[in-house]
């Protein structure tokens, strides 16, 4: 897996957008791990490791300014404070990693405004079409876990507090036992031996006689209600801590909606159904219009083919009447010419001769208009100008009654959208549901207040009264049920759960043993003192780190210098990572805070090129200083660097290339 960018969006001190290249990639063929981010004390370091959790996990994330907030109390202080509260807040982080040997790339969109609806983000996937896989986005936490699960996140995505943490204190903080757990499996084998003592029980029942059976039935059937009591009252401890303030967000949420939606509800379904009723008269105009082309001309649509023959065949006569007029006007003009020229003087042979060119002229001017076929139709001049009128008004009315059925089909989807937001219009009702839910909401937080402390009383009685229970189910089961068909089952379930004893207990050593030796490497490789350390183990209950010199002999804790602890601290957590088999990018905020400067070379030369294929380091001018940075230049090993620019007049950062050198 390799973060590609992180794009900021009015966050925390981040206005605006601004865009962080996070590749490792210098080009196709050159990569360097790291990615140094320079910036002073409160100028929005810890903020950039907060957005990858926040993009990652969402609601899960652990980010380090959270603390007991809401989620949406919490994404309405990230919110820069200079943005107008309409515009969006918004990370995006683009990251690769290979699926069914691919490499595949996705874009994790999170976006959200002042006071967020339903105090939620807007989650979003983008892949590499360009498109928004929505069954992608509906099992993230999911997709995510298989990826870079919440449990071992801390382990690649750390701080100088958390390193910190672990080294002053003997055994490690409950982030990293769960991880350590997570890696080792050990949560299997607690599941089988309890599935195997559900098995044991089922079959003591079944081969018990009447009253035992009733007896181990009364004690199964109190045991199973108070581990299910217990599992329940646990699971609610764990929700109301955090629920009080909640709630009370929920029902200031309640108020607003209550005040802001009172009055909606009320007018929505009558605003629709007036809209609905506006859309029915329109059709009905539409409609009578139509009715009124209709009655015009429009039916004549339906015999096109006579309309034509009837324009063609009048076009024709008319034509022939004219030709058959001017015909006569030009015979008639002959005979006054013949007559003149009768009396002129010239002889009857040419005048002969005149005559018969004039009528063969005649004949063969009009010889390709003779009209083969009677006349039927008989149209005068006016008729056929009406028939022309007729068809053009008749071309008008079709196209009109075609733009009319195009209003209609429009007009009438109108109407089925109305009514089905009808349908689904808030109805009257609703408002006394909001009503209901405000008062809800304000005695549940009355009610959640005094349920936590009740329900922590509960759980510790209830830890007490089931040990009891499987005490006497054991001693009853043991004591009184002597069947032949049971004792098999009874002695090979008793050696099913010592040999799942022993194979938790080897699987928790090998597994240790492999961790054990990997921070024993990179503990001796970060130290420049080689010879402190002989052996390092860790405690198989607590997982707390015990040192042992060259003489077996143990070294303790307070023996190590600060600086020596923090260094022991980040091979835990680098032996952590290489155990896990996960190949992740590893964020480091803070890295160098206590070191001094020989330990401090030995973590820029050693640690940071080699804790992961992509590191990204968030640093003060202090910890990685001038000279830390041009060795890490010098060994080649930074492949991008920025620095964190904060104005503390304006209180808002800003990204620049380079570093403070």
């Amino acid at each position: 897996m390799i973060f590609l960018e992180l794009v900021l969006q009015n966050f925390g001190p981040y206005s605006g957008k601004q865009v962080i290249n996070l590749n490792p990639k210098i080009d196709q063929e050159t990569s360097r791990p790291i990615i140094l981010l320079g910036g002073m004390n409160g100028g929005g370091k810890t903020t950039l490791m907060d957005a990858i959790r926040l993009a990652l996990y969402g609601p899960r994330a652990q980010c380090s300014t959270r603390g007991n907030l809401s989620y949406s109390d919490f994404l309405n202080q990230c919110v820069n404070s200079k943005t107008d509260p309409v515009l969006d807040t918004r990370i995006e982080l683009l990251f690769e990693h290979i699926e069914n040997d691919k490499p595949i790339k996705y874009r994790v969109v999170r976006s959200w405004t002042k006071n967020p609806k339903d105090g939620k983000d807007t989650l979003g996937i983008l892949g590499d079409s360009d498109t928004w896989p929505d069954a992608l986005v509906n099992i993230w936490d999911e997709y995510i876990e298989n990826l870079l699960p919440l449990g071992i996140s801390n382990l690649f995505l750390f701080d100088g507090e958390q390193v910190k943490e672990l080294a002053e204190q003997e055994t490690p903080p409950p982030v990293v036992v769960d991880a350590i757990r997570g890696l080792l499996g050990l949560e299997l084998a607690d599941r089988l031996a309890v599935d195997l003592d559900i098995l044991v029980n089922r079959k003591l029942k079944e081969v018990g006689n009447t009253k035992d059976l009733e007896n181990l039935e009364e004690i199964e059937t109190r045991l199973t209600q108070q581990q299910e009591d217990y599992q329940t009252t646990g699971e609610k401890l764990e929700t109301l801590k955090n629920q009080v303030e909640e709630l009370e967000q929920k029902q200031q949420e309640a108020f607003d909606k209550f005040i802001s939606e009172g009055g909606k509800i009320a007018a929505e379904r009558n605003q629709l159904e007036l809209q609905q009723d506006t859309k029915t008269a329109e059709i009905e105009q539409v409609r009578q219009s139509m009715c009124e082309l209709a009655a015009d001309v429009l039916p004549l649509a339906l015999i096109p083919n006579l309309l034509t023959q009837v324009q063609t065949q009048g076009e024709k006569e008319f034509r022939h009447q004219q030709v058959q007029i001017s015909k006569d006007l030009l015979i008639e003009r002959d005979q006054r010419l013949l007559t003149w020229l009768n009396q002129a003087e010239i002889s009857p042979l040419q005048v002969e001769q005149i005559q018969l060119f004039l009528v063969q002229d005649v004949d063969s001017l009009y010889a390709k208009t003779i009209q083969i076929e009677a006349p039927w139709l008989l149209a005068d001049d006016e008729t056929l100008s009406q028939l022309d009128n007729l068809i053009y008004h008749l071309e008008n009315s079709q196209l009109s009654a075609k733009d009319k059925l195009a209003i209609l089909k429009n007009k009438e989807e109108e109407i089925h959208t109305l009514e089905r937001q009808v349908q689904t219009a808030a109805a009257p009702e609703d408002y006394t549901k909001l009503r209901q839910a405000l008062e809800a909401a304000q005695n549940q937080v009355v009610e959640t207040k005094a349920n936590y402390e009740t329900i922590r009383r509960r759980l510790a009685e209830l830890e007490s009264i089931i040990a009891k229970s499987k005490r006497e189910l054991s001693d009853y089961t043991v004591e009184n049920i002597k069947h032949k068909n049971s004792e098999h089952i009874i002695t090979s379930a008793a050696k099913v759960q010592n040999t799942l004893k022993i194979f938790r207990e080897k699987l928790t050593l090998r597994k240790l043993n492999k961790l054990e030796e990997e921070v024993k490497n990179c503990f001796l490789y970060l130290l420049h003192k080689s010879d402190l350390v002989h052996r390092i183990t860790i405690d198989t209950n607590t997982f707390s780190l015990l040192l042992y010199d060259l003489n077996g002999k143990p070294v303790p804790k307070h023996r190590l210098s600060a600086g020596e602890k923090q260094l022991l601290a980040i091979a835990f957590l680098w032996g952590l990572a290489k155990v896990s088999g996960h190949r992740l990018p590893v964020a480091i905020d803070t890295p160098l805070g206590r070191l001094d400067s020989s330990h401090r070379s030995n973590l820029v030369e050693r640690y940071f090129p080699s804790a992961s294929h992509q590191v990204i380091l968030l640093s003060t001018d202090t910890e990685i200083g001038k000279k830390e940075v041009e060795t890490l230049r010098e060994n080649e090993a930074i492949a991008r660097e920025y620095l964190l620019k904060y104005d503390s007049t304006t209180r808002q950062t800003t990204i620049q290339p380079g570093y403070f050198w």
